[in-house]
């Protein structure tokens, strides 16, 4: 059954209050709050509305463990509308995850990964046999509608013994297709002084705040050079909190050095959504309340830059006569301990929490 109804008196970023006019989906009319009349269907006053959140990476295709979940389990249940699969799938089952995606409520896009097998296992860049030029073109040509850029995971246990060698068969098949790469970083080898500079602008650093040894800040906590370097010629920073990837120390030497993320991810899997760290897209964002960055700020990280990245503009807009694409969430008081990758833990007094969805004609309260 598509929505229709009233969205009534909800808060904008801007601090507005509107009312949102619903009819089968569509937004029908956004009108100062409190002025339509007419069945609510959602009592705004105590939340706020965005576009729909878009989650960049995450891992999405359930037959692959331990990176693997249910699509709608990590999208439209948690507040998020639109999901982005980090690389589960490779040439070789990439048509299934498209497969899924069509059947699912949640809006589903791809960065491919260029091991064909994906992460059926967790060194699928320890063979380079497995970079198939060829199949991963036809691959990312097939799948045009959901395939938005290629993944590369360039850390000591994916690749082994093979080095940046991978990250350089991947931009030449990016090259060819003219599509982004997602580049993953962790522990070296390769070092992160050979990975960063091999980045072109529209290129991906995600697990940009991890703690461990091989990260992108110095022991004093300064930006590496390599790190200013790929940000003044466009590379793009997305945060993928994850089960290991995501530092509050590291965030705030980040946030000291004004190193803004564009985009703010989890990284979620099933083992971490439902052992933590990570729980959902709302708990990391809350993550980023504490943290001291506005409303607007982290929204933006869920919204417009990273429909921005997907080349997606249309999933960061609010205006009548679309799909309606939105969330709606709270800023609650609410004492509660939260950690991060590396089970470093925090008292925090405020919560983002996701309240419902309207995506795909469907209005979902949470």
């Amino acid at each position: 059954m598509k929505s229709t109804g009233i969205i009534k008196n909800i808060e904008t970023l801007n601090k507005k209050r509107i009312d949102i006019l619903l009819e089968k989906g569509v937004i029908k009319e956004i009108s100062d709050g409190n002025t339509l009349q007419g069945k609510v269907i959602f009592n705004g006053s105590n939340s706020f509305v965005s576009t729909g959140w878009i989650d960049l990476h995450v891992h999405a295709f359930s037959d692959f463990s331990p990176y693997g979940d249910e699509i709608d389990e990590i999208g439209v249940k948690q507040g998020v509308t639109t999901i982005v699969d980090a690389g589960s799938c490779g040439a070789d089952r990439v048509s299934e995850l498209h497969e899924r995606a069509q059947q699912s409520l949640t809006n589903v896009y791809s960065f491919l990964n260029i091991s064909k097998i994906g992460l059926e296992r967790i060194d699928e860049l320890s063979n380079l046999s497995w970079i198939n030029q060829q199949a991963c073109i036809k691959a990312a040509q097939q799948f045009e509608d959901m395939i938005i850029g290629l993944k590369a995971r360039i850390s000591s246990s994916v690749v082994k013994d093979n080095g940046v060698v991978p990250l350089e068969r991947a931009i030449k098949i990016s090259e060819q297709l003219k599509l982004p790469i997602m580049t993953h970083i962790g522990s070296a080898p390769p070092k992160i002084q050979d990975v960063i500079p091999l980045l072109r602008k529209g290129d991906i650093i995600t697990h940009f705040l991890n703690g461990k040894s091989n990260n992108l800040f110095d022991q004093n906590g300064e930006p590496l050079t390599v790190l200013r370097e790929a940000i003044s010629r466009g590379v793009k920073l997305d945060v993928g909190h994850g089960n290991a990837s995501f530092s509050f120390k590291v965030a705030q030497q980040a946030q000291r050095n004004h190193i803004q993320f564009n985009s703010i991810s989890s990284d979620i899997y099933k083992k971490n959504r439902i052992e933590g760290p990570v729980f959902s897209l709302s708990n990391v964002l809350t993550k980023f309340l504490y943290l001291g960055y506005t409303l607007e700020e982290i929204i933006k990280g869920v919204t417009e830059n990273p429909a921005q990245i997907i080349n997606k503009p249309d999933l960061a807009k609010l205006k009548e006569g679309m799909t309606a694409n939105l969330t709606l969430f709270d800023v609650i008081d609410s004492q509660q301990n939260i950690i991060d990758s590396h089970g470093h833990e925090i008292t925090i007094t405020k919560v983002i929490k996701e309240r419902g969805v309207v995506t795909n004609g469907k209005f979902i309260e949470l």
